[in-house]
């Protein structure tokens, strides 16, 4: 990508490319699709997406999730990015010249009841599996409140929620982005393998929003406690944790993907895009893990 190529649209669009692209447990990605939902349907969401992110500093938060939406529902049939774009907007609308703090706590302060209303209009156009009801501020009502407050109210059910929240302002994502995911690649000297290893350490630590939606607070425990016997298997770098590593993935896509870690997906997505418009990253830095389990078993030495 030239330098004048390094565009808010081009460097979500290529976050989003390189989540889908890395192996993850679980999650749609090369040789390991559903049946409803593949590779390509979430590389040409990305696509979609990019143009109006590259819009993100010039318009309202509510009108870049709304429009990124719409655009994807031209270009796939089911909800590929809704989380995503949740993440991706707020971040894309500070300039790429410009540091993201304080400006992202300044974009999400100023959040108002009409970027409930577009924000709602795109959930329902998304149709997000596990969404539920709640209480108050559903999202098939008409919303009284700004987006950040509307976000607090599920910010203990839902992680991407939680990033609106005043105590938090990304900073979750930040740390990721800016720290955590760029020391990693350097260590392993791999994209695909430093995602890997956030995505277990996140289900491990933090467990999964979406799958605890969907079946349960039980079993996203128990999805919380594999990941973590697979670190304390010495994660990916052990024969035994790449086994692990196997099982975990069957695991999560045996009974139709149902416990499939989208929500996790998602905040990689927005820590790759952060690292990326930070420099951290670049589109040169190597992508592909060659050692994957998923690979064919080299011969022993």
């Amino acid at each position: 990508m030239p330098h004048s190529a390094r565009t808010i649209g081009n460097l979500a669009q290529l976050a989003c490319t390189w989540e889908v692209l890395a192996r993850k447990a679980g999650n749609v990605c090369p040789g390991r699709e559903f049946a409803d939902l593949t590779v390509a349907d979430f590389l040409k969401s990305a696509a979609a997406i990019a143009p109006v992110l590259y819009q993100a500093p010039t318009q309202p938060l509510g009108v870049t999730i709304l429009r990124c939406i719409e655009a994807t529902r031209k270009v796939v049939n089911t909800n590929t990015n809704l989380g995503i774009v949740l993440l991706l907007a707020p971040l894309a609308s500070v300039p790429l010249d410009e540091p993201l703090q304080p400006d992202l706590s300044r974009v999400l302060a100023q959040t108002t009841v009409e970027d409930s209303r577009n924000v709602y209009a795109a959930i329902r156009l998304a149709k997000p599996g596990g969404l539920g009801t709640a209480p108050e501020q559903d999202v098939r009502a008409e919303p009284t409140l700004p987006l950040r407050d509307v976000m607090a109210l599920t910010k203990e059910r839902d992680q991407i929620a939680a990033q609106y929240a005043p105590d938090l302002d990304f900073w979750l994502i930040l740390r990721a982005g800016q720290l955590a995911l760029p020391r990693r690649v350097a260590e392993c000297g791999s994209i695909e393998r430093a995602v890997i290893d956030l995505q277990i350490s996140n289900l491990s630590h933090n467990h999964d929003s979406l799958i605890k939606r969907k079946i349960g607070k039980e079993l996203s425990r128990e999805v919380g406690m594999f990941a973590r016997k697979l670190e304390d298997a010495g994660g990916l770098d052990t024969r035994e944790g790449r086994r692990m590593f196997l099982e975990l993935d069957a695991w999560l896509r045996s009974e139709n993907h149902a416990r499939n870690p989208g929500t996790t997906a998602d905040l990689l997505a927005a820590a790759l895009f952060i690292a990326l418009r930070d420099g951290k990253l670049t589109p040169e830095t190597p992508f592909e893990w060659k050692e994957h389990p998923f690979e064919p078993a080299r011969p022993e030495p």
